[in-house]
């Protein structure tokens, strides 16, 4: 897929050996496509070994010695706890995350928030937005207390990577052999060409209803609520975006059939 772009009343996917042209589209991509590795590393020996979290999949693929996770969330405290059983594990914590247990009163805790009403909280609403701009992510099932009893050595934010050494912002450092860097991800939208992006970058949209006509965007973090970028939610913005686009085909048959008899008459 090289571009999106509009012409005339089609829009046209490029996908280099050839071109599909559709009256309506939904970019159901999500916010996670390039994978978010900080400047510092550049500054790490040639022979320390790196990966993003993305391209982690076992402990036995990591160099024995010293391993460095860099990322405080949910991702970094897992790679953490099972390499941990295994190699000598530190975790660099930047923002603290408030942790919540798995299960609760023997329920899973997705289904307590769902239950309360928390997933379903709206972009608009006084509690969606400040959830939205102020709020932290949420650690599920782990802690920095629970990752210690697990061999964990937990320091505060990675800030200097230099040779074969990390330093933290409490000045302490650790000369790891390995750094694995789950640090998130960055959204790429730069192979869509259409008017509908502000100055940062971001998407103009109402509930994944973009300026654009019959263009549409699923699975962005509080496209609608906190719910609309989690796989067991998403179906309700799916849901919505569906009647969007049987409305915009109603419309524009309705259209097109006028046009159709004007032009005959």
């Amino acid at each position: 897929m090289r571009s999106l772009s509009a012409e005339d009343d089609w829009f046209v996917l490029d996908l280099g050996e050839r071109r599909v042209l559709a009256r309506q589209v939904v970019v159901a991509t999500g916010p996670f496509q390039l994978p978010r590795t900080p400047f510092i590393a550049d500054g790490l020996a040639a022979d320390v070994f790196q990966m993003h979290s993305s391209e982690y999949r076992r402990p036995s693929e990591i160099p024995g010695g010293v391993v460095l996770v860099v990322g405080g969330g949910n991702t970094g405290y897992q790679i953490a706890k099972e390499l941990a059983a295994s190699h000598h594990v530190h975790l660099a914590v930047g923002t603290r995350q408030t942790p919540l247990p798995q299960r609760l009163l023997g329920r899973d805790v997705f289904w307590w928030l769902d239950k309360l009403g928390v997933l379903e909280k709206s972009v608009d609403s006084r509690i969606g937005r400040r959830a939205r701009d102020g709020g932290r992510d949420t650690l599920i099932g782990s802690s920095p207390r629970r990752a210690s009893r697990q061999g964990v050595q937990l320091h505060s934010r990675a800030v200097v990577a230099e040779g074969h050494t990390v330093t933290f912002q409490d000045g302490s450092a650790v000369t790891p052999s390995a750094v694995i860097w789950a640090t998130g991800y960055r959204t790429d939208h730069s192979w869509i060409h259409l008017p509908i992006f502000n100055d940062d970058g971001s998407a103009r949209h109402h509930r994944g209803v973009t300026d654009v006509p019959g263009f549409y965007l699923l699975g962005l973090p509080w496209q609608h609520t906190r719910g609309s970028a989690l796989l067991g939610w998403v179906e309700h913005d799916a849901r919505f975006i569906a009647e969007q686009i049987a409305i915009y085909h109603e419309t524009t048959e309705t259209r097109d059939a006028d046009s159709a008899s004007a032009e005959r008459s």
